[in-house]
C-alpha cells in the first residue's frame, strides 16, 4: 500500500438502463473527485447500470416478467462498451474508478462491481449473497479476488455481503488492505443517517476483525423501472483497521455527494502490530465443521 491513498466515495443519482446518462454523471463526479486529490473514486452498487427497483405493489407476475426482460436487455458484458468508457474516464482524470454493473455473463446475470484504470479492467467482484428481493435477477458470485494495484491490495463486498462475516474474511486471507463497500440499501427511516446506523455496525466489525480499511457509499435518489419506483437516501463512511470511523457522510439525505478520505499505510501497520489485532488469532483448523453440509 502506498504511504497515503486518497479515496473518494460518491453517491450518484443514476437510473436503470440509462447508461450513457449515467456515465456522464460518473464522469462529472470523477472530475470533481480528482480535482480534490482522489486517486480512486468509488461509486455505489449498480451505479453504472442503475438499480432495478424491486418493491412492486401491482400484479407481481406481470412486473417480474417485464423487469426480467428489461434486465436482460440492459445488461452488459465486462468487455462491453460501458466498461471501456469507464476506463476512458479513468484515463482522462488519471484515477482508478470502481462502479457497479448489471453484468451479462452469458447464460446468467450478476450484480458486479468493477475496478478500472487507464489500461482497462483491473478486477471485478460479483455479489455473493443475493437478498430475497433481488433473487429473480442476479445469480450469486464465487470467491472474490484481491487486486494488486498501484495504490495497494484492493477487494470489494457488495451491500448484503457486508452483513455476512465470511465475505470480508475471504478477502483478508488474500491479504487485502482496502475493501470497497458499495451499497444500494433503503433501511428505515430512509435517511443517510438511518443507513449509517443500519450498516455501520457490520462495516466497523468487518474492518476490525480483519484489520483492513473500509470505504462505503450508498445509492441515492429515486429509481424507476416497469412502473415501480424506489428511493435511496445516499450515505457513506470510511473506517480504519481498528474499526473506527475516519470520515462520516455530511451530505443531506437524497442528494448526490462525495466523501474524501486519506488512508495511511503507517496506521495500517500500527493496527496490525497491536496485541488486539484480531486476524492473527484466527484458528481455521478449528472451524472445519462450519462448512460441513449434510
Amino acid at each position: 500500500m502506498l504511504k497515503n491513498v486518497w479515496i473518494a466515495a460518491v453517491a450518484v443519482d443514476t437510473q436503470p438502463g440509462q447508461v450513457a446518462e449515467n456515465l456522464e454523471k460518473i464522469k462529472a463526479w470523477t472530475g470533481r473527485a480528482a480535482a480534490a486529490g482522489a486517486q480512486l473514486v468509488l461509486f455505489q452498487e449498480l451505479s453504472l447500470s442503475g438499480f432495478l427497483p424491486n418493491h412492486p405493489l401491482q400484479n407481481h407476475d406481470a412486473w417480474l416478467r417485464e423487469t426480467l426482460q428489461f434486465a436482460w436487455t440492459s445488461a452488459e458484458p465486462l468487455d462491453g462498451q460501458a466498461v471501456r468508457q469507464l476506463s476512458r474516464i479513468a484515463a482522462e482524470h488519471d484515477v482508478l474508478i470502481s462502479a457497479g454493473l448489471l453484468e451479462d455473463a452469458g447464460n446468467v446475470l450478476h450484480n458486479t462491481q468493477v475496478l478500472v484504470d487507464r489500461s482497462g479492467l483491473l478486477g471485478r467482484w460479483r455479489k455473493m449473497h443475493v437478498p430475497m428481493y433481488e433473487m429473480p435477477f442476479y445469480c450469486g458470485g464465487g470467491v472474490p479476488d484481491v487486486v494488486e494495484t498501484s495504490l495497494g491490495r484492493i477487494g470489494a463486498n457488495i451491500c448484503f455481503d457486508v452483513l455476512i462475516p465470511e465475505s470480508t474474511r475471504l478477502l483478508a486471507v488474500k491479504n487485502a488492505e482496502i475493501v470497497l463497500f458499495p451499497f444500494a440499501a433503503d433501511p428505515p427511516p430512509v435517511t443517510a443517517n438511518g443507513w449509517a446506523d443500519w450498516a455501520g455496525t457490520a462495516l466497523r466489525s468487518r474492518c476490525v476483525e480483519n484489520g483492513v480499511y473500509g470505504i462505503a457509499c450508498n445509492y441515492v435518489g429515486t429509481v424507476t423501472c416497469a412502473s415501480v419506483s424506489q428511493f435511496f437516501p445516499g450515505g457513506g463512511m470510511a473506517i480504519d483497521p481498528r474499526g473506527r470511523v475516519l470520515k462520516d457522510w455530511s451530505v443531506p439525505s437524497g442528494e448526490p455527494g462525495m466523501l474524501l478520505v486519506d488512508l495511511s499505510a503507517e496506521l495500517l501497520r500500527q493496527a496490525r502490530a497491536e496485541p488486539e489485532y484480531l486476524y492473527r488469532f484466527r484458528r481455521p483448523e478449528l472451524y472445519r465443521t462450519l462448512s460441513n453440509v449434510d
